[in-house]
């Protein structure tokens, strides 16, 4: 079982920044890929916003690439994963979800945090 507590969401203008956090415990051990999704408003799916692997892999979306930037650390029981998120665009409201992956095919979702750009 792993728990993850995501921090960092809110309001913010156009062309202002954020940083999410995510923080898993539990079993970490087997998880070899962590991410960020997001879900706009009045659509159905996640769509991966980027995600970095155990050994430093990164797969950032074309739709933030150059604006986000995923990073993590990680300790013996524990591993974070940090979303910066520069020059915000409206298009990027959303509810952004943490999500990790386990050998063996078990995944995790965080609760969610929302993410709101607006004058």
């Amino acid at each position: 079982q792993v728990q993850l507590v995501e921090s960092g969401g809110g309001l913010v203008q156009p062309g202002g920044s954020l940083r999410l956090s995510c923080a898993a415990s539990g079993r970490v051990f087997d998880i070899y890929d962590m991410g960020w999704y997001r879900q706009a408003p009045l659509r159905t799916q996640r769509e991966l916003v980027a995600s970095i692997t155990r050994a430093g892999i990164t797969n950032i979306a074309d739709s933030v690439k150059g604006r986000f930037t995923i990073s993590r650390d990680s300790t013996s029981n524990s591993l974070t994963v940090d979303l910066q998120m520069n020059s915000l665009k409206t298009e990027d409201t959303a509810v952004y979800y943490c999500k990790t992956f386990h050998y063996g095919g078990a995944v995790d979702w965080g609760q969610g945090a929302q993410v709101t750009v607006s004058s």
